[in-house]
């Protein structure tokens, strides 16, 4: 069984995301817990109305980021809310602590039961805009063999919103992250939130790591998912689930649907399904 199929009971995932409001010490920080978790618990359920095939909560309003470790109350605070919501939704849930720290989005996922993480950067160093970023897979892995979890990890591959300060080779960095790393899949993205990734360096990074699974990490849309999946094996959706299409606005369950069934059941540019269209043919022939 493949890896996605056995975590989201499916083999092309859709994966919402759940953008938490400011937490505790970030710069907007409202002082109201309560209504973080309200409105990721709407959010949550929003998502998992539409159709989606998994949650990924991520601290996305607490810019700007931390480079390295978060503060305590980050941690805290994420697992709470991811707790509650585990118990409101049946789809897997993971965690992306922004902008790097792995060590605690593998922490809440041992305490809460979540059963994935995205990390930024595995290996290697970026440049961000947080400074340089250093991948840390000798210390990330051993820390989830301590932890005794088997919370899986998806990691991006020359990660957007950053340039590379080494190798720029999309194909060895896709087999060091998975090969050296241990990166359990891997997330190729575009340039920066909302932009798709070239097609082609999903066939490169497809070559590099055949065997591994391959998630969309931004700018699928309904109009290109089905182009993505046909190289990509999944999504992480944030920007096109949301009204408007706007990543500061909230889920909106009709469009989070529609991106679903786009993925679904994808068109040919026409609006019609053109395996239905043949499905419909074939019964036709038959009278």
């Amino acid at each position: 069984m493949s890896l996605l199929l056995e975590l989201f009971s499916t083999p092309k995932p859709i994966v919402g995301v759940v953008h938490l409001l400011p937490l505790p010490t970030s710069p907007r920080w409202s002082g109201s817990l309560d209504a973080v978790i309200a409105r990721a618990e709407q959010e949550a359920t929003a998502l998992a109305t539409g159709g989606v095939d998994g949650l990924i909560v991520e601290n996305y309003y607490d810019a700007p980021f931390v480079p390295g470790r978060v503060d305590p109350a980050v941690v805290a605070a994420m697992s709470l809310i991811v707790k509650r919501i585990l118990h409101l939704v049946s789809v897997p849930v993971g965690i992306n602590v922004l902008r790097n720290d792995a060590h605690a989005a593998l922490a809440i996922s041992a305490c809460t039961g979540a059963q994935f993480i995205r990390v930024n950067v595995l290996v290697g160093t970026m440049a961000t805009d947080q400074g340089l970023i250093q991948g840390e897979a000798h210390s990330v892995l051993r820390y989830r063999r301590e932890l005794g979890t088997r919370t899986r990890i998806f990691a991006d591959v020359l990660v957007k919103h950053a340039s590379p300060l080494g190798s720029t080779d999309l194909f060895q960095v896709a087999r060091d992250t998975v090969e050296r790393g241990l990166a359990d899949g891997i997330i190729v993205s575009g340039t920066a939130t909302g932009r798709p990734p070239d097609l082609a360096d999903l066939e490169t990074a497809r070559a590099a790591v055949p065997e591994v699974p391959i998630l969309i990490g931004s700018g699928a849309t309904p109009d290109n998912i089905a182009q993505l999946l046909d190289l990509a094996d999944g999504a992480i959706v944030a920007s096109a689930l949301k009204r408007f299409g706007k990543p500061d606005q909230p889920i909106d369950p009709h469009r989070t649907r529609q991106f679903v069934d786009a993925s679904h059941y994808p068109t040919n540019g026409t609006g019609i399904n053109p395996g239905l269209v043949a499905d419909l043919e074939e019964v036709e022939s038959l009278f």
